[in-house]
């Protein structure tokens, strides 16, 4: 069985993503060299992991590391509105810098819902650092913390992708690229 066959077309391949990832990293060491500690590199599981593990290996300057998961899909394709924290970190971010990784921002409902519970756990900044926007389907408007930043790898058009940390049911995340899925495979 050839996860390939499932693809209707890609939309971002692997030496796209490569430069991109290169690209953001860069910018995120040129915005936080001056910053006296190191920030905290927060990835939202389990869609963001290889957008993580890519970046973090090339930001340059010391970083934490650390998970934090929000669920608000189950194994459907529509987010269910209601984000939901699952899993929290381990790391105490109070006063700390914190640049959320996040695989895409879709409607903002799960976005919104993670920079609020950091900044309760008392961040003094808040980035986002996104590998795709699909700003058509926002619903929610957020705010980044303190003089925090956004980061986007790609806007996206408004399909169903999966690869590179994306998924349908868990399945497809670790196809090298992102692509559009057949849509009768999941409607």
């Amino acid at each position: 069985m050839s996860l390939d066959a499932d693809i209707e077309r890609v939309l971002f391949t692997e030496e796209q993503i490569s430069k991109r990832v290169s690209e953001l990293a860069s910018q995120i060491d040129v915005d936080f060299n001056t910053t006296t500690a190191s920030p905290v590199v927060v990835g939202v599981a389990t869609g963001a992991f290889l957008f993580l593990a890519d970046l973090v290996r090339k930001i340059k300057i010391p970083v934490l590391v650390d998970f934090i998961r929000a669920e608000s899909y189950g194994s459907g394709t529509v987010s269910n509105g209601a984000p939901r924290i699952s899993f929290d970190l381990k790391i105490d971010i109070q006063g700390k810098h914190v640049i959320l990784v996040e695989d895409i921002v879709d409607t903002g409902n799960t976005l919104s819902c993670l920079i609020a519970h950091l900044k309760s756990k008392g961040a003094s900044s808040i980035s986002v650092c996104t590998l795709l926007d699909k700003p058509a389907r926002r619903k929610v408007n957020f705010e980044l913390v303190g003089k925090g930043k956004y980061y986007c790898g790609f806007e996206c058009p408004d399909y169903f992708v999966v690869g590179y940390g994306f998924d349908l049911a868990e399945l497809y995340r670790n196809l090298p690229y992102v692509g559009v899925l057949k849509p009768e495979l999941y409607k």
